[in-house]
């Protein structure tokens, strides 16, 4: 076969650069492309919807409730029930493996049950929030009150801790997870600790309009 010259030559080299070009014109677009955010949820069985179907308890909820407003992150269930802070700490570089972009950390309810010296729940949570700092995932804060009966000095001392954490780490605070929740017997199951349905769905709205914040990062 002879030689292609001239016009012909030129029109042989283009035939073959075009798809080069196109390749990486694609891949230029498919890393500029924006992922999906993560967002974990690391709590105990608030969180992890103790005594109530999947589809009833926060996760689902939450994610429902987002879906709504047009936003659709992966969301990581790091509920687990009867969780502490400590049990909190012990699996967060576990959670962090699987790469989150936001988080919501609601941890503290069962160290204030059980009484645990509220300087311990600042230390657990003080830790696992440098951690997700130092990953790069931006931090929802939901603080716990203690239960009356551990007296007013416990109890301020324990909701204080949330309020030193949000300022040491410039992170946003939702004062109260259970907020028009608590305390209320047609929001709550039998045991008067865990929310119902109901109760449920009162704490994803109240909860909602900040983890729209933190997601769409206005949130702080």
């Amino acid at each position: 076969m002879g030689r292609a010259y001239g016009p012909v030559r030129g029109l042989f080299n283009l035939a073959l650069l075009l798809p080069f070009a196109a390749l990486l014109a694609w891949s230029q677009v498919a890393s500029a492309a924006p992922t999906a955010p993560k967002l974990l949820l690391l709590g105990d069985s608030l969180t992890a919807g103790y005594g109530l179907p999947p589809a009833e308890g926060f996760v689902a909820q939450l994610r429902d409730g987002l879906r709504t407003r047009g936003l659709s992150p992966d969301v990581i269930d790091g509920g687990v029930s009867g969780d502490t802070t400590a049990g909190g700490l012990a699996r967060i570089d576990w959670l962090l493996a699987e790469k989150p972009t936001h988080a919501v950390v609601s941890l503290g309810a069962n160290d204030a049950l059980r009484g645990l010296p509220p300087e311990q729940a600042y230390n657990n949570l003080d830790a696992m929030l440098t951690k997700l700092e130092q990953a790069g995932v931006e931090v929802l804060l939901t603080g716990m009150y203690a239960p009356p009966n551990l007296g007013a000095d416990y109890g301020r001392a324990f909701s204080d801790i949330y309020k030193r954490l949000a300022e040491k780490h410039d992170v946003p605070l939702y004062p109260f997870f259970l907020d028009g929740v608590a305390r209320d017997p047609a929001l709550n199951q039998a045991d008067g600790i865990h929310p119902n349905a109901k109760g449920v769905e009162i704490m994803v709205e109240r909860l909602m309009p900040h983890v729209v914040s933190l997601l769409n990062g206005a949130a702080g």
